[in-house]
């Protein structure tokens, strides 16, 4: 069995303007690990925690780090710093991520949507829709290993979460189940119980978010998301999150992976 960890980055309000403090886009992505690499999984990355991260880590048992999340905004935030130790640091620290999740057999899905300055941006249907595009490029994925699979997703409200789940169970449980290799509707957890989570945390906020930001607003956004020093995140990762990424092709086209919805380019849709 697969579990899918779902994190975001980025906020849900609109864009008003290339100087406005709102976040130029939002990730919503997630990391696939096989059940059974799972434990293995979690006690390499409280180690990694551990090894980086030290002080912070010094609580309970070994067991008990998971609980002393390593966010990824602060990450991104030591590298827009320009402090060259602790961008390094940070640096360094993504890369061994990265290193896991290749040597662990990890995938990555998501969708990545950029805001257009002055257009409307409505959060809802953002979320909904990229949560239901995961499930079908996971699903894909599922069904090509002939294997089952659930969504763990980070909880939000009691309310966007049903409405959410909901969105999937009309898939699920209509005239033709389109999901038939997942198991259920997707499940919501608290990031500091699931390694998971907080690897998909990692992802979206302190490796897709910057390298979406830099890559894309840069020159048309002007705002402390926005920073030239993004770009080492972009050389750093860049390779290692395109071999990461679950793609397949679907009539003709190129689908899954991490997709980049952007209204002022055109770029390849899901």
């Amino acid at each position: 069995m697969k579990i899918c960890y779902v994190d975001e980055a980025g906020c849900l309000g609109s864009l008003p303007s290339h100087d406005s403090p709102i976040q130029p886009l939002f990730v919503l992505a997630g990391v696939v690990i096989d059940s059974g690499s799972l434990k293995t999984v979690t006690h390499h990355f409280i180690h990694l925690k551990k090894r980086f991260y030290k002080t912070s880590m010094e609580v309970g048992t070994h067991l008990d780090m998971i609980m002393r999340e390593v966010k990824g905004s602060n990450i991104r935030n030591d590298v827009r710093s320009g402090n060259r130790r602790m961008s390094r640091h940070s640096l360094m620290f993504l890369q061994e991520l990265l290193a896991l999740l290749k040597s662990m057999n990890v995938v990555v899905l998501g969708k990545m949507f950029i805001k257009g300055i002055g257009c409307p941006f409505n959060g809802t249907s953002v979320y909904t829709s990229a949560i239901q595009d995961i499930c079908r490029h996971f699903q894909h994925y599922l069904a090509s290993t002939n294997d089952t699979g659930l969504i763990v997703a980070d909880s939000r409200r009691k309310a966007q979460n049903a409405n959410v789940s909901h969105s999937v169970f009309t898939q699920k449980f209509g005239a033709s189940d389109s999901l038939s290799n997942m198991l259920e509707m997707p499940l919501f957890g608290h990031s500091e119980n699931h390694a998971g989570i907080q690897l998909a945390d990692l992802l979206c906020s302190a490796i897709l978010f910057p390298m979406g930001t830099y890559s894309f607003c840069s020159g048309i956004v002007t705002s402390v998301h926005v920073d030239s020093n993004f770009r080492e995140i972009k050389r750093m990762a860049g390779g290692s999150v395109e071999a990461l990424q679950y793609c397949y092709s679907q009539n003709s086209s190129r689908r899954g992976g991490i997709v980049v919805s952007n209204p002022n380019v055109a770029t390849r849709g899901n």
